[in-house]
């Protein structure tokens, strides 16, 4: 479900084509500025008024709508589910040495890829939702359990930071949100829209250049790559404020039920986003 108005079908489209003047009324209508009315031989000018409507229509709504409470019940849950995966990938990945540097196992790639799939897949099909969110939350918690041990091997507390980072972050967006600091309109969407697609992008082109020996993702302790790792930490925290606005105009239309488990998982992956993001800020920031 999008939430993004459609340029052409808008209200205020709606109401030039209701108060149309009389040339331009379309075919087989009346020429001039005013209707006119023949009566025998006699024709009278008469004031032109626009069709008349049906009336107010009333807003579909679904028999058992979705709410935000439930929303974020769902929420919790997707996230218990996710702590639990992690504690699970986190003790898969052995202790290192002092100087020695943790790597990532190979299987964590794997988890990305199914989690990557159900999000995907989610897309198209927003109805298995309360199917395929705890799926996802089961697969990307074990990589960042094993993300997440590696880092704090090379960055001895890195993740508690991190944590308590996303955390302070979610709470801000969420009472700058409520307070109206940040209003989510149309404009504000499609940038906050735009940026995320850019990134994404430039992982994906980073990612397959990688595969042939190019490296053109920022790295390192510079000030450009903390500056990068910065813009992309502040892109996610933006997302929030878009699902959360989604979850709130999703409850004001009456929603299906299963839309709860749908902005749960869309506010999950903006949060485990954040997350990496902010992880990786910090260890740029540790090596200076």
């Amino acid at each position: 479900m999008c939430f993004m108005p459609n340029p052409v079908l808008n209200d205020k489209a709606f109401s030039r084509a209701v108060a149309r003047t009389p040339e331009q009324s379309g075919w087989a209508s009346p020429t001039g500025t005013s209707q006119e009315v023949q009566s025998g031989s006699n024709i009278t000018a008469t004031t032109w008024n626009p069709p008349v409507s049906d009336g107010p229509v009333t807003p579909w709504r679904s028999d058992n709508p979705m709410t935000a409470s439930g929303a974020v019940s769902a929420t919790l849950f997707l996230m218990v589910v996710l702590i639990a995966a992690a504690t699970f990938g986190w003790i898969q990945v052995p202790d290192v040495a002092p100087g020695e540097t943790a790597t990532f196992p190979a299987w964590t790639l794997i988890g990305m890829l199914v989690g990557l799939g159900c999000a995907l897949f989610l897309t198209f099909k927003p109805t298995l939702a309360r199917f395929l969110a705890p799926v996802y939350a089961v697969a990307t918690g074990v990589a960042v359990g094993a993300i997440s041990k590696a880092y704090n091997e090379a960055y001895s507390g890195i993740v508690l930071q991190a944590v308590g980072a996303t955390l302070g972050v979610f709470v801000v967006m969420l009472v700058a949100y409520r307070t109206g600091i940040i209003r989510v309109t149309a404009r504000f969407r499609r940038v906050v829209v735009g940026a995320t697609l850019g990134v994404m992008v430039f992982y994906g082109v980073s990612l397959l250049l990688g595969l042939f020996g190019a490296d053109i993702f920022p790295q390192g302790s510079s000030l450009m790559s903390i500056g990068f790792s910065f813009l992309v930490a502040g892109i996610a925290a933006m997302n929030l404020a878009l699902d959360f606005d989604f979850i709130e105009k999703a409850e004001a239309a009456g929603a299906p039920k299963y839309m709860e488990w749908y902005a749960a998982f869309g506010l999950l992956v903006t949060l485990v986003w954040l997350y990496l993001e902010i992880l990786r800020l910090l260890s740029k920031m540790r090596d200076r």
